[in-house]
C-alpha cells in the first residue's frame, strides 16, 4: 500500500505538470477565455474578441501538486513489510 501510494502521489505530480506544460504553462490564474485581437477590415482599427479556451494557471498547478505531496506523506502511515 505504501508503494502504491507514492507511485500514484509519483504519476499525480507528472500528469499535471505536463497538462500544465501542455495547455500552455500560463504563470497566472486560470482563464476560461483569451483576448485576440483582430483589425476591421472596413476601418482599419484594432479590435479585440475574446475566445473561449481553458487554460490551467498556477493555482490548479499548485492544488494537484499539493494534493500529489498530499498523497506522499500518507504514505508515511504505512508500516513497510517486514522482512524475513
Amino acid at each position: 500500500m505504501r508503494r502504491a501510494l507514492q507511485l500514484l502521489a509519483l504519476l499525480l505530480a507528472l500528469a499535471s505538470a505536463g497538462f500544465w506544460l501542455a495547455a500552455g504553462a500560463n504563470r497566472g490564474w486560470t482563464k476560461t477565455s483569451v483576448p485576440k485581437k483582430f483589425v476591421d477590415e472596413v476601418t482599419g482599427q484594432d479590435g479585440i474578441t475574446y475566445e473561449q479556451r481553458f487554460v490551467p494557471g498556477v493555482e490548479l498547478l499548485g492544488a494537484s501538486l499539493f494534493a500529489a505531496g498530499a498523497l506522499a506523506g500518507a504514505s508515511l502511515f504505512f508500516r513497510r513489510k517486514p522482512t524475513t
